[in-house]
């Protein structure tokens, strides 16, 4: 019993000692709580809109008819279209778009409408620049419905002319109607996609380098021995008395960003708030013990934090909300379940966006619960470390 209490008063110790350092230092103050709180605003914000609207391109308008002027100013009704400049050829336009004054332009050739007449199928084009993804498909999709919707008002007033019904003409334009009903954002708002992983990625972040900063110090200013003899010579509380303070602390934080995204914003939240929070908790503590593995294998400061903001990087280009993991090679397919936050992204898809019952998730879960597991694996080449490892600068 004595030993019991001797070990609840050591957890104890070690707990007071690191809230202790947490506010002494205000790098601590930055990593766990503005950091955050800024990225949370930075991201949300940024894209307040949903999609981005009124994206600059360019006219080459070289039939300058009555028709091809009505095409720019269609184009430029678009919402995230708008015709900013005219040009007098290709090359003109061409320059512009490579210094990303505009990021499209579209073409019309000379005698467009006399050929339309005529019915010599007359051509127009369009260049985008895919540099800017987002903004290169944006403008991409509505200059083809451009092009498409005047090669339909043509064909119809020439169906028109040869006596056509309006019935009878939009049948022969467009003999099926497709009807789009995008599913769980049918906003189609970039924000809701892009922010539900943003924001617990950067989190994640932020988790592995304060973890592994908070355990690296130890080791480069020689208080590693002092923390372990608080901790009464045991790794395992002497560890967890210096994370638990600093779990409470991102733990808040992640209710925080839950609140604000599906409380606030009100982003689609299917199955409820409360499972995603679970998710969060669970994603802290996988990041946590994540730092814990990394500052293990290398227990030194500067490449501790090294591996881990190159983990922390990787995880958002292979956790699958940019690009999808079925399409990638099979290889980084099979190394995705290596990252903690692509199993929190099929958890927030499964939870928040399709409304599935958790037990539909418990893969993810378990994956989760098994990056807590990860520490054990290296509690005596850290606690190794600890003692004997010297820092030189």
């Amino acid at each position: 019993m004595k030993q019991k209490q001797k070990k609840y008063m050591s957890l104890w110790l070690v707990m007071k000692r690191e809230c202790k350092r947490l506010v002494s230092r205000p790098l601590y103050l930055f990593c766990m709580v503005i950091a955050p709180l800024f990225c949370y605003i930075f991201f949300t914000s940024l894209m307040g809109s949903g999609l981005p609207t009124d994206l600059p391109i360019g006219g080459v308008d070289l039939d300058n008819s009555s028709t091809s002027r009505s095409i720019l100013r269609n184009l430029d009704a678009f919402a995230q279209t708008k015709v900013v400049a005219r040009y007098g050829s290709i090359d003109e336009a061409r320059i512009a778009m490579q210094k990303g004054t505009i990021y499209g332009f579209f073409y019309i050739p000379e005698n467009l409408e006399s050929k339309a007449i005529g019915g010599r199928q007359p051509k127009v084009s369009f260049y985008t620049n895919n540099s800017y993804l987002i903004a290169g498909s944006l403008l991409f999709k509505d200059m083809k419905m451009m092009s498409e919707l005047a090669g339909g008002a043509v064909s119809r007033a020439t169906l028109y002319a040869k006596g056509a019904t309006e019935d009878q003409a939009i049948a022969a334009l467009q003999p099926i109607v497709i009807d789009t009903h995008p599913l769980n954002n049918p906003w189609l708002n970039y924000s809701v996609y892009l922010c539900n992983t943003l924001v617990p990625g950067v989190l994640m972040v932020l988790i592995f380098m304060t973890t592994v900063y908070s355990i690296g110090v130890e080791i480069k200013d020689n208080t590693s021995k002092k923390w372990l003899r608080m901790g009464n010579k045991s790794i395992y509380i002497s560890l967890a008395g210096k994370l638990i303070p600093q779990t409470v602390i991102f733990f808040l934080m992640s209710i925080f960003y839950n609140v604000y995204l599906y409380g606030y914003l009100h982003f689609p939240c299917n199955s409820g708030i409360f499972p995603m929070i679970f998710a969060s908790l669970l994603l802290v503590l996988a990041s946590q013990c994540t730092g814990v593995v990394m500052i293990g294998v290398l227990p030194t400061l500067r490449l501790g934090l090294s591996f881990a903001s190159l983990w922390g990087v990787i995880s958002f280009s292979i956790s699958g909300f940019s690009y999808p993991v079925t399409a990638m090679h099979p290889i980084l397919q099979a190394l995705s379940v290596l990252f903690p936050l692509r199993h929190y992204f099929l958890i927030y898809v499964d939870q928040a966006l399709n409304g599935y019952s958790m037990v539909y998730s418990w893969m993810n879960y378990v994956a989760l619960l098994l990056f807590i597991m990860l520490p054990f694996t290296v509690m005596r080449r850290l606690k190794s470390a600890l003692i004997y490892h010297k820092y030189v600068p």
